[in-house]
């Protein structure tokens, strides 16, 4: 690139599917789309996850250019990711594209990249060097950032122990980049919006109980996992010794999810089940709560701007930033483990202070602005 001249704008192609993956990239999406002078954008989506992902693409006003539309019920990881590899490969094979950009660590990301590289297109991965080191957990997340990563021109690394596990991974230092999260430049956007309103079955419950707030999807969750986690909510919701509380889920629309928390929770007294809920909701849900208890990477990352604390219901967490801050506690799936969490939390002042008050560890909100700028800084790449 030789500066001074007169430069055609980059093409990007920002691929997504999911609404993870659209939240912490519409951000990133409308910084590109603020650089019109230097960089062409289109937007494609997959559609891995259809209505959760159209609440992101209107709340955030995002335009879309290519929809591959994929989703089916029951669908495989595999057919998903033969569905997306195609899709973005025909998307490539009519457009010339600078930069392919993905987010994450979904099958839609990790194919998209696979079907850059196939065209010899350059790779950005948005939220890049994320590591449990365990294959099984979280899976298959796992793998596709590793994957993804060893595929990455540009590795949009979100902290500092984020660039160390790229560098210990033999990534070149120059390949490197230290933004901060995008999720933090998304839950400012929203929190500018006016609160929408909550869904009415919160009028049922009681407002002199603390509100708990639940997530709980994850693969590795299905199963013994689920109802473990369900039996602890379950108690925690139905004691009368004033240590009770609201618990109020969000349930994933997945049979396997869906079906553990009806038998184990549906009718239950303080017990709000609800589906699942835009983003804008959801964040101004994370607002009102009193904690939070997730087994989502995503929530790691948000909560602690909010001064809520988080509980992970996981083994390990591939975000340790959050518990070496002291904004999360990696807890398990064991349902007494639960219970006494819950429970320290609302009867040590102090122990809740502390982790409300905590510093997040993910970013200043200013995540992408450094993205948009990298791209810009590289230029045109040269070929593969």
């Amino acid at each position: 690139m030789i500066r001074g001249m007169e430069e055609s704008p980059l093409n990007v192609l920002a691929v997504f599917g999911t609404r993870p993956e659209a939240i912490k990239m519409a951000p990133v999406v409308r910084a590109l789309v603020e650089r019109r002078d230097r960089i062409q954008t289109r937007v494609c989506v997959s559609a891995q996850h259809r209505e959760m992902l159209d609440d992101v693409l209107r709340l955030f006003e995002l335009p879309v250019d290519y929809d591959l539309d994929l989703m089916t019920p029951g669908q495989t990881l595999t057919e998903v990711a033969i569905r997306v590899l195609e899709g973005v490969d025909r998307i490539l094979a009519r457009e010339r594209f600078d930069w392919v950009l993905v987010q994450g660590d979904t099958t839609t990301s990790l194919a998209a990249a696979q079907a850059a590289f196939h065209r010899r297109v350059r790779v950005g991965h948005v939220e890049a060097g994320l590591r449990t080191w365990n294959l099984a957990q979280p899976f298959p997340e796992e793998w596709n950032r590793r994957a993804i990563d060893a595929l990455a021109d540009l590795a949009f690394a979100p902290t500092e122990r984020a660039r160390e596990n790229l560098l210990a991974e033999n990534m070149p230092e120059d390949r490197i980049r230290v933004t901060g999260n995008t999720g933090i430049d998304a839950l400012h956007l929203a929190l500018e919006a006016p609160a929408p309103s909550l869904p009415k079955a919160f009028e049922s419950l009681d407002p002199t109980r603390p509100l708990v707030l639940v997530t709980a999807h994850r693969r590795e969750s299905f199963g013994a996992p689920l109802q473990s986690i369900c039996r602890g909510l379950a108690e925690l919701a139905s004691r009368t010794n004033g240590r009770g509380v609201n618990v109020v889920y969000p349930v994933h629309p997945n049979p396997n999810v869906r079906e553990t928390v009806d038998r184990h929770l549906a009718g239950l007294e303080n017990v709000c089940l609800l589906p699942p809920l835009d983003y804008h909701r959801f964040v101004h849900l994370m607002r009102r709560s009193h904690l939070i208890l997730t087994d989502s990477g995503g929530i790691q990352e948000e909560a602690p701007s909010l001064g809520k604390p988080v509980l992970v219901m996981r083994d390990r967490t591939e975000r340790p930033e959050a518990v070496e801050a002291g904004t999360a506690k990696v807890i398990g799936c064991r349902a007494e483990t639960i219970v006494a969490e819950v429970d320290l939390l609302l009867g040590d002042d102090e122990a809740y202070r502390a982790m409300a008050s905590a510093q997040n560890p993910f970013g200043d909100g200013h995540a992408s602005g450094r993205i948009v700028d990298a791209l810009v800084d590289a230029g045109r790449p040269g070929p593969r």
